[in-house]
């Protein structure tokens, strides 16, 4: 039962019980080259008692690329310690085609990587008639790459005929946090191959479960705690795989998106930024038709959101809020929501 809806020991803290944390780099650890405020020093102290896994969706870098990265904000990973969607992918790839096989890659670095060490040849011409397509992230994709995906996948038969070979994408993110902003996602170019190719492709990076297959066997983890900053991937991803999951409010999604939260795709917590995965979570109490959160209380009346009392807390109002609505059974679209909830 999440902790939205759960009573709590007070001085429990989103650490307790968790065998291992799984973070997401995108919007948790950082935006384009910059930290996030506070999510160093927070995981440092994580890693002083947990193993720390890093697991990204974004296939641009392989793994000692992103180690590198995270050591130069303060962060001290080993390659090892990265979990990326091409390494997920490899899963997928060797269900279909052997070592040694040809793939023709859409992307960067992290995907030839993976391949190579797994023993395939890498192309990036579909005149080569290659056994597999693998399709990520890079900032450098454009028209021809994504044409040469096409062309493969069709040379079989035209877009929708069986009998194509095997297409992989790592990810399946539509937006992507960048220092200047939000940017179109690898799920973007992949709808433009889908578009020509008429199919879709098997994905390994969240919210599928693959990629958090690969983490749990590495880390033997039994009890990971998932931080994410998007539902529809980090936290969905974890709730299909069994896992604890923290939505952090420093990325792509925020307090409006999170009210709006479908079943799928709801966390166990939600916290401002991450120095508060070391600080006790309230309780959730229920009391006269209502939801209270310290000193934030919400009901739902019919169709109305109703705040009862703010709190001192705008977090704590939007935990009340969250479990109110969520419990309502009601869409949020059908209801009437104070807009200072989600401004």
């Amino acid at each position: 039962m999440s902790p939205l809806f759960a009573s709590r020991r007070a001085a429990s803290t989103p650490l307790d019980g968790v065998d291992a944390v799984f973070a997401d780099l995108d919007g948790v650890v950082y935006a384009g080259p910059h930290a996030v405020p506070h999510a160093v020093e927070s995981l440092n102290a994580v890693a002083e008692s947990l193993p720390v896994a890093y697991i990204t969706n974004n296939a641009s870098r392989s793994d000692e690329q992103v180690a590198a990265h995270l050591g130069s904000l303060g962060l001290s990973p080993a390659a090892r310690d990265v979990v990326t969607s091409p390494q997920a992918a490899m899963r997928l790839l060797a269900a279909s085609v052997a070592p040694g096989a040809l793939v023709l890659v859409v992307g960067g670095d992290g995907i030839i990587t993976e391949l190579e060490r797994g023993g395939y040849r890498v192309t990036r011409s579909a005149d080569d008639a290659p056994d597999a397509v693998m399709q990520g992230f890079h900032p450098d994709v454009g028209w021809r790459q994504l044409a040469e995906a096409a062309f493969a996948l069709n040379a079989h038969g035209g877009p929708g005929e069986p009998g194509g070979i095997p297409w992989i994408a790592t990810n399946m993110d539509w937006t992507i946090p960048v220092e200047r902003g939000i940017a179109p996602g690898n799920g973007t170019l992949v709808s433009a191959v889908h578009t020509a190719a008429g199919r879709f492709p098997e994905v390994a990076g969240k919210p599928e479960t693959p990629i958090f297959d690969e983490a749990r066997e590495r880390f033997g983890a039994e009890r990971p705690l998932m931080i994410g900053d998007r539902l529809d991937t980090d936290i969905r991803g974890a709730n299909r795989a069994g896992i604890a999951s923290l939505v952090v409010l420093t990325g792509i999604d925020r307090a409006k998106q999170v009210l709006a939260a479908d079943a799928a795709s709801r966390p166990d917590y939600i916290v401002a930024d991450l120095r508060q995965l070391h600080e006790p979570y309230p309780e959730v109490e229920r009391r006269r038709g209502g939801v209270r959160v310290r000193g934030a209380e919400v009901r739902v009346d019919g169709r109305r959101v109703v705040i009862e009392r703010d709190g001192d807390d705008p977090l704590d109002l939007l935990r009340a809020a969250c479990a109110a609505i969520w419990e309502s059974g009601t869409a949020i679209h059908a209801l009437d929501v104070p807009e200072r909830l989600y401004r």
